[in-house]
């Protein structure tokens, strides 16, 4: 007759684990429910271990399938009616499921008789905490600054962002608890650690419903100042979708160029200033692209110059060099 696998674990010296469990008693003596009974009829060896184990990963499967039907669809339609965008509806979605894979877990362990291993597992989990936190520090780090990505909400799905001085810059597409996914304007797809994100400068430009532009105008040192101001701005507040209030600016501009603020070396610098509402990068670029459009157009029908960089090169020939070159003439 064959020697049954849990009579022959209790023959063996018994050990216990750190809070008192005998480990034998959690390992080979789980409660024999209908599945170990129908394997016992059939004479199958072992009947009472595999019998847990099968009833662990039924009751797994089906626990964790009734929730993903009938919790996550409950948590969802919960999340809409209280008004959370899809920045705030996807991490509660996540960590839910999250929590119903542990509570699965926890209900399949007792359904199939392994009271006592949870406690033993709790234990083993404990020491090996240390551990596991030391090699997933990188990990962790993200999962910390994906909640504070959600918790500050510096961004969220569908903003246009740029970080590290402008290097970078794209759509939020996905906002998960370890990375985020950023769509770039040339269609690539960046997958960029959340403490990368929480440890740079994000600049959102779409973050407020308003959204200042500025363009800097150059025109010739013969031109009259007074006279393009006009037309700056007069193009300004005619443009459909340039606000009114604040109303448009226009003002002397820093040159980069010299040391002479607004008088660059080729050109008078005015900046011009204007808002806009509901900002995306496309709106950005076309009332932009429309705005300096229409103001070029009216400086060259008043016959406003814009000019480009010159230099003026000039100097004497030294007496030595010209003797060189007449000669070699």
């Amino acid at each position: 007759m064959a020697v049954r696998f849990a009579d022959w674990v209790g023959q063996q010296a018994p050990t216990e684990t750190p809070n008192g469990t005998n480990v034998t008693d959690v390992i080979s003596n789980p409660e024999l429910g209908p599945v170990g009974e129908f394997l016992h009829g059939f004479g199958i060896p072992y009947y009472d271990v595999l019998g847990a184990l099968i009833t662990f990963f039924i009751a797994l499967f089906v626990i964790y399938s009734l929730g993903r039907a009938t919790v996550v669809p409950f948590v969802s339609r919960l999340l809409n009616r209280r008004g959370l965008d899809a920045h705030e509806r996807r991490p509660l979605v996540r960590l839910m499921k999250m929590v119903m894979v542990f509570v699965a877990i926890a209900i399949a362990f007792r359904i199939a008789g392994y009271r006592g291993l949870l406690t033993s597992i709790a234990t083993i989990g404990a020491a090996a905490t240390l551990a596991v936190g030391l090699a997933l520090k990188d990990s962790i780090s993200n999962f910390v600054a994906g909640v504070f990505i959600y918790t500050d909400r510096p961004f969220r799905i569908g903003d246009w962002i740029e970080w590290d001085a402008g290097t970078y810059a794209g759509i939020v597409e996905d906002i998960t608890f370890r990375v985020t996914r950023v769509r770039t304007f040339d269609n690539e797809l960046l997958t960029v650690p959340n403490s990368i994100l929480t440890g740079d400068v994000i600049k959102n430009p779409v973050a407020k419903d308003e959204l200042r532009l500025q363009f800097n105008f150059g025109i010739g040192y013969d031109d009259d100042v007074e006279t393009a101001t006009d037309i700056i701005v007069e193009e300004a507040e005619t443009h459909p979708d340039i606000l009114d209030d604040p109303a448009p600016t226009v003002r002397m501009t820093e040159s980069s160029e010299s040391d002479r603020g607004a008088l660059a070396d080729s050109y008078v610098g005015l900046t011009s200033r204007f808002w806009i509402a509901d900002p995306n990068r496309a709106d950005y670029l076309k009332v932009r692209g429309e705005y300096v459009t229409a103001v070029k157009e009216r400086f060259d029908e008043a016959g406003i110059d814009i000019p480009f960089p010159q230099a003026d090169l000039s100097g004497r020939v030294g007496v030595e060099n010209r003797r060189r070159i007449e000669s070699a003439e």
